[in-house]
């Protein structure tokens, strides 16, 4: 049994959706510390003059767990990012068959940033047609020390392999995973080209960048770029 952790991210990235397909189990780590300026309420999209942020504005105190974080509805951003979308994808082959997802997710008024982007993770996984089981880390009694928490996760939903992100071995002590007879494979992923919209192919996009040119199809194409684990 596979279980792979990450927090919850705003429009994530390939990467974190290969993550998501190779494990069992995903746990979706909303109880940890939010980081200004990170992956957690922004992204990037693609646009005829290079990449393009998309940032949810979020109001909180330092320092506050990402499932506490409340978004600042205020300043119209929920219009703003569907706005960006129609102008930037209306020409992708697939993006009209997720086009009603996305207005209805912009219309409403969402009080966390953690159940926005929830709902985008799980329509993404539908939207892939992957069949791993997602979890939150809330709904279970953990070790607050970094390493012992994701021991305990992975003890708690019966996992004896635990994914790891690439950079995760400069800081987990991959000695306690041994200990407790869980093996540790590190994430590889290798990057996959695939037709976009203008021009030279621009890696690092959110997934929903994916999504809109090649839909379903656009699993196969992360899969086809799988390499051996770390």
């Amino acid at each position: 049994m596979i279980i792979a952790i990450h927090q919850p991210q705003y429009l994530p990235w390939l990467g974190y959706i290969d993550k998501i397909d190779r494990a069992d189990i995903f746990v979706l780590l909303d109880t940890v510390q939010y980081k200004k300026n990170d992956w957690i309420n922004r992204n990037k999209i693609k646009t005829a003059e290079g990449s393009q942020w998309l940032t949810v504005p979020v109001s909180y105190n330092h320092p506050e767990t990402i499932n506490n974080v409340k978004i600042d509805n205020k300043t119209g951003w929920g219009k703003k990012h569907l706005n960006a979308l129609i102008t930037n994808y209306s020409k992708a082959d697939h993006f009209g068959e997720h086009l009603d997802f996305f207005k209805d997710l912009y219309s409403k008024e969402w009080e966390y940033l953690v159940k926005l982007n929830i709902a985008i993770i799980y329509y993404l996984i539908k939207a892939f047609d992957i069949r791993t089981e997602v979890v939150l880390s809330s709904d279970f009694e953990l070790n607050e020390e970094p390493t012992e928490r994701l021991i305990d996760i992975c003890k708690q939903l019966k996992g004896d392999t635990y994914l790891a992100g690439s950079h995760g071995q400069h800081y987990m002590n991959t000695i306690r995973f041994s200990e407790e007879n869980i093996e540790v494979l590190f994430q590889d992923f290798e990057h996959p080209e695939y037709n976009q919209l203008f021009g030279d192919f621009l890696p690092n996009m959110s997934s929903i960048d994916l999504l809109f040119n090649h839909s379903s199809r656009g699993i196969e194409i992360i899969r086809k770029s799988h390499k051996s684990y770390l």
